[in-house]
């Protein structure tokens, strides 16, 4: 299996709730849910209730979120959220 690429930091009040490489990661944009795949351009979005989906070495991952943010640049997904 390859490695993951892309490394997803999930961030809270309280600190750091998840920090690991990933395959993928779908997040629940404002607008419309949207996934970064590795070589994904640049952004910054606001997140809405839903659920961030991911899958890494360990399998696939799920956090269900009440809003937040997300950056992404140099495939590295950043997202600071509230549950």
């Amino acid at each position: 299996m390859a490695e993951p690429l892309i490394h997803l930091e999930v961030i809270t009040p309280e600190g750091t709730f998840l920090d690991d490489y990933v395959f993928y990661v779908l997040l629940p944009g404002s607008l419309c849910p949207f996934t970064v795949l590795p070589g994904h351009a640049a952004l910054i979005s606001s997140l809405d209730k839903g659920l961030i989906a991911f899958e890494g070495n360990d399998g696939e991952g799920s956090i269900l979120i009440k809003s937040g943010f997300v950056r992404v640049q140099n495939n590295k997904v950043t997202a600071a959220i509230e549950f």
